[in-house]
């Protein structure tokens, strides 16, 4: 990939975090460890912070699916993790797992490094009992939690780093490859994008540097389904986010509407069409997992 392209998918990861952050401001949904690595955010539009509020939501409701079939023994691979928040949210809701390890280009892992080094809340949450921390420029790796500066396109490289962060092909595995025998891959993307609205974001993305190299699955749900389906995975599902928003909580869902008021809701609905989440298994004991809200949450 091309120095600009590199650059322009790296510089996703401040929009979305900014994005993150001003939804979290307005009461969308708590983090407060956002903070620590955005320090402040302009006001985005209803349609965005609503759009975000699903995106974070849906995957807090697919990893507790997972947790559920699994138990704690497992793992997180967190691919294009960026500045997310993830793991200490895990933590502080009292859900402790085996192994946690974000991926992303070295140049973003070494921001999020400074930042973590910089905060004792964080560092805190992370240091348990004696276990050693070890901090490089781009990498940082604990007891339970990993950040890995890596270009996932470099293979031999991608398999020594996780074997720097203690990856175990053994444990069941939430979103990574077809190498571990029990897994999950969610995967959080474009969809539609051969109608008007999709050809405009097309248009956007690559006006920015971004390529979109796998726009060819964003066609639509099947096409999703079927690049892991072609790529060795036991089963596929997906829905748009229109979906997987009216399957989140109802109760917690309103009480986020009261936040700002929308003026048109045909704007959401047609952002919330373009997105979806799609997953992967391998393995009986994850292929029934569906949208919905778990009994326990």
């Amino acid at each position: 990939m091309a120095a600009l392209g590199l650059e322009a998918v790296q510089a996703t990861n401040d929009d979305a975090s900014l994005c993150k952050r001003a939804a979290v401001h307005l009461g969308y949904w708590k983090d407060p460890f956002i903070s620590l690595f955005i320090r402040s955010s302009d006001r985005k539009a209803p349609e965005i912070n609503r759009g975000y509020y699903a995106r974070v939501k849906g995957v807090e409701m697919f990893i507790h699916k997972f947790l559920q079939r699994v138990g704690s023994n497992c793992q997180i691979l967190n691919l294009g993790a960026g500045f997310d928040t993830l793991y200490w949210r895990l933590k502080e809701a009292g859900i402790r797992i085996t192994n946690f390890v974000e991926l992303d280009f070295p140049a973003v892992t070494s921001k999020k490094c400074h930042f973590i080094k910089k905060s004792q809340l964080l560092l805190d949450m992370i240091q348990v009992g004696d276990g050693e921390v070890m901090i490089s420029n781009t990498d940082f790796h604990s007891n339970d939690y990993h950040v890995v500066g890596v270009d996932l396109c470099d293979l031999e490289q991608l398999k020594t780093k996780l074997s720097e962060a203690g990856v175990n092909e053994s444990l069941p595995t939430l979103f990574l490859t077809d190498k571990f025998r029990t897994a999950l891959f969610v995967n959080y993307e474009q969809v539609n994008m051969d109608d008007r609205f999709g050809n405009m974001m097309t248009s956007n993305l690559r006006a920015r540097g971004c390529l979109l190299a796998g726009v060819n699955a964003c066609k639509s749900l099947d096409s999703q389904k079927q690049r892991f389906m072609q790529a060795g995975w036991d089963g596929a599902q997906a829905w748009d986010m229109v979906d997987v928003y009216s399957a989140l909580s109802s109760s917690e869902r309103h009480k986020m509407e009261q936040i700002e008021l929308l003026d048109e809701q045909e704007l959401l609905v047609q952002l919330l069409k373009h997105y979806c989440f799609s997953i992967a298994w391998k393995g009986d004991m994850l292929s029934d997992i569906r949208i919905g809200i778990p009994d326990n949450m």
